[in-house]
């Protein structure tokens, strides 16, 4: 088996099942991939759909219940059934779009990198959104304008991953982020330490689907916080704490979080189109100075 495409899913029974429709859509013809899913629910709330996929899928098509919720713990239940040598990563919110894995496998081959990473376009579900740009910017990820080499990582999501280089062992993802995210900027953090190649795929298109409880205000400024605390997270957590870069972070999100939220402040009363951007900056500045902060995305945080 040449790629294993794990997808996934905690209370999401459509998306699943969007996710992988798109996936037979793409590889009816294939013969050396395969799905994997994994119902993270405790309560297997996805257990119909899967069943019904596995019926009706054109690849083999593996699932398995984690009851243990946590992003790693579903990620790692996943990895524990896959048979590839490479590794594709698609959310169960998301929809690959045609060419989608043809164009990571393309890159991977001419660049030789460990890791590929793809364009994701986010589609909000909530009509006529009144900050519709600034919510669909936070799960985008638009990248380079060309294909190619590149130095720094970017999420799980849409991407293709060299097992033995990134993802050996029994539990590549780290259970500290079960509840909080960033199993991924670990892994990748640890896989440049150790001379892991990374590449840009601009030609792997997938729709991320965002859904009403993604799409308020407070989950995006949440999510935003949360993007700010991911370099102290960093520097904190390398195998040789960083404590100047700890510092640094610290030092420039107190001036973001000063500068942004003087300019919001006065951008809201005025409706300026740049509001948002703004609050957004003093956000993430914010989440620079409380990195410690846990914000909590996954697993039990969300069983409600």
């Amino acid at each position: 088996m040449q790629v294993s495409i794990v997808t996934p899913t905690f209370k999401r029974p459509q998306g699943i099942v969007r996710a992988a429709h798109s996936v037979f859509r793409l590889c009816r013809e294939r013969s050396d991939v395969e799905f994997i899913s994994i119902d993270n629910d405790p309560l297997g709330s996805a257990r119909e759909a899967l069943e019904s996929l596995a019926r009706e899928s054109p690849i083999p098509f593996i699932w398995d219940h984690e009851p243990r919720a946590g992003v790693s713990n579903a990620r790692n239940a996943a990895m524990r059934l896959t048979r590839g040598r490479l590794i594709a990563f698609l959310d169960d919110d998301q929809e690959a779009q045609a060419g989608w894995l043809d164009a990571l496998l393309q890159t991977q081959a001419e660049t030789k990198a460990d890791a590929v990473f793809g364009l994701t376009l986010a589609r909000l579900e909530v009509p006529h959104h009144p900050h519709a740009d600034y919510i669909a910017s936070l799960y985008q990820r638009q990248g380079p304008a060309e294909s190619g080499p590149i130095l720094h990582h970017y999420g799980m999501n849409n991407s293709l991953l060299v097992r033995a280089s990134l993802l050996a062992g029994d539990m590549p993802f780290d259970p500290r982020a079960n509840e909080t995210g960033g199993e991924d900027d670990i892994l990748f953090s640890e896989g440049a330490i150790k001379g892991c190649r990374y590449a840009w795929c601009r030609e792997a298109k997938v729709t991320e689907w965002v859904e009403p409880r993604r799409s308020t205000l407070g989950y995006a400024l949440k999510r935003a916080f949360a993007y700010g605390q991911a370099p102290c997270e960093t520097a904190w957590g390398a195998p040789q704490r960083d404590y100047f870069g700890l510092a640094r972070h610290m030092t420039i999100g107190a001036a973001q979080a000063l500068v942004y939220g003087a300019a919001a402040s006065m951008a809201f009363p005025l409706r300026l189109p740049s509001r948002m951007q703004l609050l957004d900056g003093a956000v993430r500045g914010a989440g620079k100075v409380a990195w410690w902060a846990p914000q909590r995305f996954y697993g039990a945080a969300h069983r409600g």
